[in-house]
């Protein structure tokens, strides 16, 4: 399916995106219980550190990914390895809020920003032909990730400290990710495409819009508000789960078991959606991504059953491998891969910060007394009024050629 270097390039994009997993909301949020007896704090606290620290990274995150325009990749993604290491071992110290608040911004702009951010601007500029099997092979890499690191971290927690757990990763970064960097991507420049005939002349053609203009242009606040609905509902499903299987009364081991239905379907869509944007094109199934979370909402507001615990989190699921791999195609086939990388660490940043609005949101409208299903109908709102005005402008998201 893919060449030599291409292969190269698809193993380099799995790799950081399985290992940007220390920065996500899953991975973190296995030792929110461990980092709270430490420092004696509550939910709401922690809740709030959580939110605060991610919203400054992806403020952060606008200016430093766009970088990566402008440096050899490899240098870039060696910055970003050392990085990540460090922000490992720093959430090892965590002794004080002030610590717990300097450590998540670390790992949240290392982890889930700038590793997802070199991963995916990678792929979006190398591939054209192929841009959409390529980013779901990519994604692939987090799917695993959330597959395989929460059965293993529960276990590790059994034997030793959450510290040394984290000394353990940080060294495993440092060691593996340089490496692997070198061997994989040493020689490739944003000057190296995949070779297709097809598309190279095509490719020219289309104009390559700077950040600037593309902050100009109408289409790009629609689409955000589409893509941008996964997250922020996501990290807030993530984050209050236990909100969640208390007011169903679902039950820890059926939500467990939801949770499987999530992963799998996610991967399953993920790997369907790459053959089918390289068919039909990311904006042609954009309109598509966020149906299958408005239906979740209307799970959650209307059924109680366990049963409906495994629909809700499956839908999400589907949203969720939909929206990984159009969330990065989509504004490549728009807006050119000349300036991919300053765009992507905008969207990038945009997404960070749905997930600290989603946690912080959430968390005012349970604060508030609102019920979970007073919650999910605001959600269900946000979605339908998004897809709404997605659909006004479907006809409008072709790339402008010269």
């Amino acid at each position: 399916m893919f060449k030599s270097l291409s292969l190269k390039v698809i193993i380099f994009g799995f790799i950081f995106t399985f290992f940007s997993s220390f920065g996500q909301s899953f991975f973190l949020g296995l030792f929110n219980s461990s980092i709270r007896d430490t420092l004696s704090i509550t939910q709401g606290q922690f809740g709030s550190i959580y939110a605060s620290a991610t919203l400054l990274s992806s403020f952060l995150l606008i200016w430093v990914g766009k970088k990566i325009d402008d440096v050899n990749i490899f240098k870039f993604a060696f910055f970003v390895t050392l990085l990540l290491s460090f922000s490992c071992f720093f959430f090892s110290k965590i002794s004080s809020i002030i610590f717990l608040f300097i450590a998540i911004f670390l790992m949240r702009f290392s982890g889930q920003g700038m590793m997802s951010h070199t991963a995916t601007t990678t792929i979006s500029r190398y591939f054209t032909k192929s841009r959409g099997k390529a980013l779901s092979t990519c994604w692939f890499g987090l799917s695993t990730a959330e597959f395989i690191l929460p059965v293993l971290i529960v276990y590790l927690l059994t034997i030793t400290t959450w510290q040394n757990i984290w000394i353990l990763i940080s060294i495993l970064v440092l060691l593996f990710l340089p490496i692997s960097s070198f061997i994989l991507i040493k020689k490739l420049n944003f000057e190296s495409r995949e070779e297709t005939e097809k598309n190279e002349s095509k490719t020219r053609d289309i104009k390559q819009w700077k950040r600037i203009e593309v902050l100009k242009d109408y289409r790009f606040y629609i689409i955000c508000l589409n893509m941008l609905a996964m997250p922020w509902i996501a990290t807030g499903v993530f984050v209050y789960q236990s909100f969640i299987t208390e007011s169903k009364e679902w039950g820890t081991f059926v939500i467990a078991q939801s949770f499987m239905v999530y992963s799998i379907l996610s991967v399953i869509t993920l790997l369907v959606s790459g053959l089918l944007i390289d068919k039909f094109t990311s904006r042609k199934l954009l309109i598509f991504m966020n149906i299958p979370l408005l239906f979740s909402t209307l799970i959650l507001i209307f059924l109680d059953i366990p049963l409906s615990a495994f629909i809700f989190l499956g839908l999400i699921g589907i949203s969720n491998g939909l929206a990984n791999v159009l969330g990065s195609s989509t504004w490549a086939e728009i807006y050119g891969v000349k300036y991919i990388g300053s765009i992507k660490a905008l969207t990038t940043a945009l997404m960070v910060f749905s997930t600290a609005f989603g946690t912080a949101l959430f968390g005012l409208l349970i604060d508030k007394g609102f019920s979970i299903e007073q919650v999910s109908l605001v959600s269900f709102i946000y979605i339908s009024l998004s897809i709404i005005l997605l659909f006004s402008v479907r006809n409008k998201l072709n790339p402008q050629y010269l």
